[in-house]
């Protein structure tokens, strides 16, 4: 294949992506041909006549290849784009979603007056890094998981927000001191359940994380210890902010529900797909 032209490889890759059953195949080859050269899209149409060498050539079908055994893009480029910024991922946190934009708008749309916040289950630090920039806030970021903490503490530096977020490792509040008070809680817990998790594509269920996605045998564990804590450690009047998974919306709103004396104006809104997606309450006192 020596001589081959910088549009041909790309036609090729898109048609390999397209037989594998890889969704946004045309999308995807460009992705991955602009990592590889070093070009945006308009330099990928400009020189797409030029001879690609050898080495290029094998470089990008080292990457294919792991893109043909559903490795997840994200992945192989070293990062995603959230709320119009660029975040560093790794196998050890969640590939942001589109999903998870919405938790944010809702959040920063009850902003006011915010000074602290609580991220629980940061994992590569979206909403933490979202929250301290959009609202020039302080932030409390926990997880669980050492690598993910890492990747999350290299996504403040990259966006200058280092300063103002604590990363703690632990798991949820059981990192935090006792006496801690946030004006605002968000969080993309786990919510995957077991029946859920069989069924995941090879992309979600082979290679991202298992320890945040996996819920428990309903998917609602994580959202049990956040009902049962999260006044605890919340002002009063302070709201939260939880992604929930879809058909789960009457059962999370019960769990807040059943509080009465902690949680008021429990909600739940839509994603853009109308899929219940993102839960909201209002802490009315905290947990005697």
């Amino acid at each position: 294949m020596g001589g081959q032209s910088l549009g041909a490889l790309l036609a090729e890759t898109a048609d390999s992506f397209e037989c594998a059953g890889i969704g946004s195949a045309d999308l995807e080859a460009r992705l991955l041909l602009q990592y590889v050269f070093g070009l945006n899209q308009a330099g990928l149409i400009l020189h797409e006549a030029e001879e690609v060498t050898e080495e290029a050539r094998a470089r990008l079908a080292a990457l294919v290849s792991r893109r043909l055994d559903r490795e997840p893009l994200a992945y192989i480029l070293g990062e995603q784009d959230f709320w119009g910024r660029p975040f560093f991922v790794s196998p050890a946190v969640l590939i942001p979603r589109p999903e998870t934009e919405i938790v944010l708008e809702r959040a920063l749309d009850s902003a006011e007056g915010v000074r602290t916040a609580l991220d629980l289950g940061t994992g590569s630090g979206i909403l933490a890094v979202s929250l301290a920039l959009e609202l020039d806030c302080a932030v409390t970021a926990v997880d669980i998981s050492a690598a993910a903490l890492r990747v999350a503490a290299r996504n403040a530096a990259r966006h200058g927000v280092a300063e103002r977020i604590c990363f703690l490792q632990g798991d949820f509040f059981s990192a935090l001191p006792e006496s801690s008070c946030f004006d605002l809680l968000i969080s993309n817990p786990p919510y995957v359940s077991a029946l859920e998790m069989a069924a995941l594509a090879p992309e979600v269920g082979r290679f991202e994380p298992h320890l945040a996605l996996y819920g428990g045998s309903d998917g609602l564990d994580c959202l049990r210890i956040l009902a049962q804590n999260a006044c605890r450690f919340l002002r009063p009047d302070a709201r939260l902010f939880l992604e929930i998974g879809a058909g789960q919306d009457r059962a999370a709103q019960q769990l807040f529900a059943a509080l009465p004396s902690c949680y008021a104006d429990v909600e739940v809104f839509p994603d853009l797909a109308g899929h219940p997606r993102v839960l909201t309450a209002r802490c009315t006192d905290a947990l005697s």
